[in-house]
């Protein structure tokens, strides 16, 4: 190991390399050195376990210092490929955007906009404004806010309509979804009381009557979107509740979760129902997401009665977890798109992946198969398979989309060293493994995924990157 020691060049030396002088010349040194002494420790760690090359050839060297400097250099958010099927892959950012909501959040993030000003006075005015009369169109609400999430919009309303006070919830509804955000810790946040009704698998509206004292301020319905309890259940309906907050004169709010603003039973996807229908249920305060079902960016909406919504609009909190221009000009540009819901179902990528017949992606599917193939090395084969993709979102757990997977397979490679290759490929592309097999769904694909796709492929074909 010492000998191997003895091979690493110290930092000085290397800086004094003709291809290194050239990389301090066109970047910042403290730059290079950092790229430097990372290969070093890398270079120090591979000789600790005696499998250092010897000797070191500063050719080859600078080449490690060279791709460091680029990897250091590259945005640490950059694209993926979803070879998943999981539509609203949070992990991979949630529901892309369309094309009209690039092009509306460019322009307002290149430019000044009227975020904040009345142009008719020259007054100040309220970002709000920009997109509260759409959602009120859309959705039959009195009025509307956003926030930049559904838990930032969750918080919102809990504290300023409930602090110090009984918030009343279903036991079955007390729901924990991703990052280990559970609804009791946010009620304890919002300084809201909470106050659990009914059992796990079975609440009903005699359970609601009993729970209110002179300290109930709500009534929270929370549409239990990630799981599913079946069996021997009961619970009280957006309806039925609402009539028990008119004749307790409790108001009702409801965190509905994914947000959908068209129906898409007929696209067999059953179980998330329309905002607008719980309007016309009566609720009086109405949360949920931009970035799930509706399609749009990360942001949480409220929707309701005039007079709640007012009250949220004085609180201290909707400063701290208000939404940014870029935000707005996506949301407004997507919301827009929904007055004709054709056009919504076309161009909004998430409604178009969720709603794309299994005919279509198994036309879909064999395009790909065909380019792919003229372009794969030789050691690897692809084949078609059927399959099922996910909603995602923590949304319709239960829901299964028929869909059209490609497997891939290459001689001397298991699925789970193809899957590591590919998560490292020029662009990255996740996939997934089933009984053994890496699989790459093509509901989720998308046109521009194809020669990243190549790419990948072709790293089948070098054992050097799997063995090193």
């Amino acid at each position: 190991m010492r000998k191997s020691y003895s091979q690493i060049p110290k930092v000085d030396r290397i800086l004094t390399l003709p291809a290194v002088e050239q990389m301090l010349a066109g970047q910042p040194k403290p730059v290079v050195l950092t790229a430097v002494r990372t290969v070093l420790d890398r270079l120090r760690a591979t000789a600790v376990h005696g499998r250092l090359a010897e000797p070191i050839d500063e050719a080859g060297l600078c080449a490690l210092i060279e791709s460091e400097l680029a990897r250091a250099n590259a945005p640490s958010l950059h694209p993926v490929v979803n070879g998943t099927g999981v539509v609203i892959h949070t992990n991979l950012g949630r529901s892309l955007l369309t094309p009209a909501a690039c092009r509306h959040l460019a322009e307002a993030a290149e430019r000044y906009t009227n975020l904040e000003i009345d142009l008719a006075t020259g007054e100040r005015g309220e970002r709000y404004c920009h997109v509260e009369g759409l959602l009120c169109e859309l959705t039959g609400a009195e009025a509307a806010l956003v926030v930049n999430n559904n838990a930032a919009a969750v918080l919102l309303a809990l504290s300023g309509l409930a602090f110090g006070r009984e918030v009343v919830v279903s036991r079955g509804e007390l729901v924990e979804i991703g990052g280990s955000f559970r609804i009791p810790d946010v009620m304890r946040q919002s300084g809201g009381i909470l106050r659990e009704v009914g059992t796990t698998n079975r609440t009903h509206p005699k359970d609601y009557r009993s729970a209110v004292t002179p300290e109930t301020a709500l009534f929270l319905k929370i549409h239990t979107s990630n799981f599913a309890v079946v069996g021997f259940t009961a619970e009280v309906s957006a309806e039925e509740l609402v009539a028990i907050g008119r004749e307790q004169g409790i108001p009702v709010m409801a965190d509905i979760g994914s947000g959908c603003l068209v129906d898409l039973a007929p696209f067999g996807i059953p179980g998330e129902i329309p905002i607008r229908d719980y309007v016309r249920a009566g609720i009086d305060v109405i949360t949920c997401s931009g970035d799930k079902m509706l399609g749009g960016p990360q942001a949480g909406i409220i929707l309701g009665r005039r007079d709640l919504l007012a009250e949220l609009r004085k609180h201290p909190l909707l400063r701290a977890l208000r939404i940014d221009k870029l935000t707005l000009a996506a949301l407004e540009a997507t919301l827009r798109l929904y007055r004709d819901e054709r056009q919504a179902l076309a161009e909004i990528p998430t409604l178009r992946m969720l709603t794309t017949p299994l005919a279509e992606l198994r036309a879909k599917g064999q395009w790909y198969l065909r380019r792919l193939r003229r372009q794969a090395p030789a050691a690897v084969r692809l084949s078609p398979e059927t399959g099922s993709s996910q909603v995602g979102g923590g949304a319709l757990p239960l829901v299964d989309l028929p869909s059209f997977l490609i497997a891939v397979e290459a001689d001397g490679w298991q699925a789970q060293e193809i899957d590591t290759a590919f998560r490292n490929s020029r662009v990255p592309v996740v996939g997934r493994i089933n009984r053994g097999r890496y699989l790459l769904d093509v509901r989720t694909l998308q046109e521009c995924d194809l020669l990243a796709l190549v790419d990948a492929l072709a790293l089948l074909a070098a054992p050097s990157f799997k063995n090193g």
